[in-house]
């Protein structure tokens, strides 16, 4: 008789590398070790149902509860393998994952966990700690706007005002965005109120003072200001084109004593494949700055910077002959020539308020002289049967439209020109310095463009509770912390060994990049199969054998080729 033979396979693809990455990271330990759950529950840890959710989110871009139970049931002899601790399917159901959620909501755990976390990664891993950026999005919903919840009506970044949504803030490590800290708030609060929270948890985290603080115009409140030369940390913030600030500018491009004053070019850092370019021309002054702090008045000197940027007077210039040309079409059209079907404006009123309204839509109306001549036109009509001929007058207003060259000259005297403030020091930190430190803000932003889209996937929200609203945030800044730090180890060593990195794009295997994304490295990994064969009461485990461009990213990384060789040892029992 033959002897029955059972096979099964089961898909590995990057669920080891993701594993051993957050056993690096320290992020199931240190989350058990903060988290102590209900003495009734039984099965795997906080930690390691964390690491399995995590490995999920990660490798299948995808974090709804309802979908993890069943890939780790078609993923439960890897698990078992890579985890401490037994692995069942009912680890992953979704109320133990929502259970997740509700301690991860909570703010004095999570306060510990993002602590630990980024002490151990700094220390392990040394990473640089000179600067820090912050920065805030909203997160647009498809829930009703609630007076009591997270999901409120408020200025949307996702041009999606007549949604609901909530906020989330981050301060992350510069230049590689490494998350520090995790903020989720209501959608109506105003962003300068986020700052000094952000700012108190990263000093948590870092543990140092003398930190720069990198944020955007919102970041200009003198409250926030004073609170980081309070700690004895420094600040880089460029001001906003509004009021008081506005006038400054115009103030310093306007005075003979500064026109006079020469500028210092900045240039781009030169790089293997791109010559040095122009990207600033700037100067600075100086000012002095008081606030009030703890009702003690705290008083500092404050650099002024004067920068210039050609390629955004250029886009400046691009926009204003648009915004120009456009409302110039719209207010001819309100006023054609008389004839059928051509609506006539009889009254100066309401023509007026039309012009308004495109006026202020196109953001030119200082910039545009309107007049409102009125017209009477004269048209004979003959005789026609029994009705004489007469004359008819045609009674309207129109419109002429010139440039305010003075308004014009003065707009596009500003165009490119942006101011910026920091109290560091000229030493510490140059003006050319300062003015490219500022620009790595792209950088940032790769953060929220991975956690609103791929491969975090944040939108859209099937949650509704606010707390498990919150440690869902929670949990995907965990991994976008991974995929931050994997990123940036990668492209560290490939530059200190002068490499470049081929095969990942498929397509081309001969392209070769010197900045592979987290993403493209794990989808290397893909069609990794486990084999089990089972006959005659003997077992084989067989292993896809991994190609030359995989042994290379673990190399990168630092991982052993064990961490996937050694799936093949025998494990009983073997879940079938």
């Amino acid at each position: 008789m033959k002897a029955e033979v059972e096979i099964k396979t089961e898909r590995v693809d990057d669920i080891p590398l993701l594993m051993w990455q957050q056993k690096a990271m320290g992020i199931p330990g240190i989350i058990d070790e903060v988290i102590t759950p209900h003495g009734n529950r039984q099965g795997l840890s906080i930690g390691w149902t964390v690491a399995g959710w995590l490995t999920y989110i990660l490798s299948e871009s995808d974090h709804r509860l309802s979908y993890v139970e069943p890939w780790v049931e078609t993923h439960l002899s890897t698990l078992s393998r890579l985890m401490p601790m037994g692995v069942q399917v009912q680890d992953f159901t979704d109320d133990r994952l929502g259970d997740v959620l509700r301690y991860l909501s909570d703010d004095e755990k999570w306060d510990a966990i993002e602590c630990k976390i980024g002490q151990h990664l700094v220390n392990v891993y040394e990473l640089p700690t000179q600067s820090v950026r912050l920065d805030s999005t909203s997160v647009v919903v498809y829930h009703d706007a609630d007076g009591e919840s997270l999901f409120a009506a408020g200025h949307s970044k996702d041009h999606r005002p007549d949604l609901a949504q909530f906020k989330v803030m981050l301060s992350a490590l510069d230049p590689m965005a490494l998350p520090l800290a995790t903020q989720v708030i209501r959608g109506n609060e105003a962003d300068d109120g986020l700052y000094i929270p952000a700012i108190d948890q990263s000093r948590k985290v870092l543990k140092r003072q003398g930190l720069l603080y990198i944020g955007d115009s919102k970041m200009e409140a003198l409250a926030t200001r004073a609170h980081l030369v309070n700690g004895e940390d420094f600040y880089l913030i460029p001001l906003s084109h509004k009021g008081r600030q506005a006038a400054l500018l115009a103030e310093l491009l306007g005075s003979p004593a500064t026109s006079a004053v020469p500028l210092t070019e900045v240039r781009s850092n030169r790089t293997a494949d791109r010559a040095s370019r122009l990207v600033a021309q700037a100067y600075e002054t100086v000012r002095r700055q008081e606030a009030i702090v703890n009702d003690t008045c705290l008083a500092w000197e404050e650099r002024l910077l004067v920068v210039h940027s050609p390629v955004l007077a250029e886009q400046a210039e691009r926009g204003l002959t648009q915004r120009l040309q456009r409302a110039q079409a719209k207010l001819r059209a309100l006023t054609p020539a008389p004839g059928r079907g051509k609506k006539q404006w009889t009254e100066v009123e309401p023509l007026a308020q039309a012009v308004t309204q495109i006026l202020q839509h196109y953001h030119v109306a200082d910039l545009l002289q309107i007049a409102y001549p009125f017209q009477v036109t004269k048209r004979q009509i003959r005789r026609h049967l029994d009705r004489p001929a007469r004359t008819e007058e045609i009674h309207r207003y129109s419109l002429t439209v010139t440039l305010n060259d003075a308004a014009l000259a003065a707009v596009r005297r500003t165009f490119g020109w942006r101011l910026f403030v920091t109290n560091c020091s000229q030493v510490e930190l140059p003006l050319s310095t300062a003015i490219l430190t500022y620009r790595q803000a792209p950088v940032a932003e790769r953060d929220f463009s991975r956690l609103k889209g791929v491969p975090l996937g944040l939108r859209p929200v099937y949650l509704h509770r606010d707390d498990h609203l919150i440690g869902l945030v929670r949990l995907l800044s965990l991994a976008l912390r991974l995929l931050t730090l994997v990123e940036s180890l990668v492209r560290q060593r490939l530059l200190e060994a002068q490499a470049t990195l081929p095969g990942l794009y498929p397509g081309n295997p001969k392209q070769q990049t010197q900045q592979p994304t987290t993403e493209r490295l794990l989808q290397a990994f893909q069609n990794l199969t486990l084999t089990f064969i089972y006959a005659d009461g003997q077992s084989l485990i067989h292993l896809s054998p991994l190609s030359t461009l995989q042994l290379h990213i673990l190399a990168l990384i630092g991982f052993p080729v064990s961490i996937y060789t050694d799936l093949t040892c025998s494990l009983d029992p073997i879940p079938i």
